[in-house]
């Protein structure tokens, strides 16, 4: 797959997610803060359309949209590396509760009070780790660098090697809705399991991963923004079947569809990892 993809090892992946989180600390982060409250965002005249929804929405697209020259109107988030929480190690994570059934020992840990931001934050994260996965779909939340790779390596096979791709930027990104034209044919990954990673509102760094056995289609575009010229290296999944989806998730008022209408497709953010097999190909 030549460049698109990244090696996968220990070491690597600490420096990245270091370099993503903007941070190489290890401590725990004493609060939890919602990653929009700290960031600086404005809209461009093309979002005009817009204004009603959330910024941070507009991630998704058509799979139609996938064509050289096309505009499609995106925000990519930067995140406040000063918020961010620190990585830990599973040595670490181990001594600390993770489970919705041990909220208030978690709650205690940190000297968070039960109406706070942080515990709602903690008890909706919890539920998420902890919602059944969808038919076909496999699920985890990561505490830790080294947690991640275990399960990544039950899901891909012991043994098989698995390799991550991001989404890139060419110079300090400017957080503002935009429309972004793809430059080239966009580049589809051929693989036949792939796992997502997204971080999620958590004391220290967690990640929630999944991945379905299904017709997801993953693609690298290359896209330019229309106001600031920024180029960026877009990795983009399109859920092919959407039948399952819970009929309020956001997606569908953004795209204006109902589930299992038509494939729903999102770029990830910068800070998400998407994990497939070394034997992937890009087409």
């Amino acid at each position: 797959m030549g460049s698109l993809l990244q090696p996968c090892n220990f070491l690597f992946l600490l420096l990245l997610l270091s370099i993503i989180q903007g941070n190489f600390g290890r401590k725990i982060a004493n609060h939890v803060h919602d990653d929009d409250q700290h960031m600086h965002v404005r809209t461009s005249s093309s979002s005009s359309n817009m204004d009603h929804m959330e910024i941070s929405w507009n991630i998704f697209f058509h799979i139609e949209d996938l064509k050289l020259g096309k505009k499609i109107p995106l925000y990519f988030p930067i995140k406040n590396s000063s918020f961010t929480p620190h990585i830990i190690s599973k040595q670490e994570s181990n001594l600390i509760p993770f489970s919705s059934t041990q909220i208030p020992k978690i709650r205690e840990f940190f000297s968070f009070a039960q109406e706070s931001p942080q515990a709602k934050a903690i008890k909706h994260t919890l539920m998420h780790c902890e919602t059944p996965p969808l038919e076909g779909e496999t699920k985890f939340c990561a505490t830790s660098l080294e947690s991640m790779l275990d399960n990544l390596s039950l899901i891909f096979g012991l043994g098989e090697k698995f390799e991550v791709l991001t989404t890139k930027k060419t110079k300090n990104l400017i957080p503002i809705l935009q429309n972004y034209t793809v430059l080239e044919d966009p580049k589809e990954i051929v693989a036949n399991k792939m796992v997502g990673c997204h971080p999620v509102p958590y004391p220290y760094a967690v990640y929630y991963c999944h991945g379905q056995v299904n017709d997801n289609r993953l693609f690298v575009i290359s896209l330019e923004g229309q106001e600031d010229r920024q180029r960026i290296e877009a990795v983009a999944i399109c859920h092919m079947d959407t039948s399952q989806w819970d009929p309020h998730h956001v997606s569908f008022r953004v795209l204006g569809i109902e589930p299992g209408a038509a494939p729903v497709c999102h770029v990830f953010p910068q800070d998400n990892l998407v994990w497939v097999s070394s034997h992937s190909s890009a087409t």
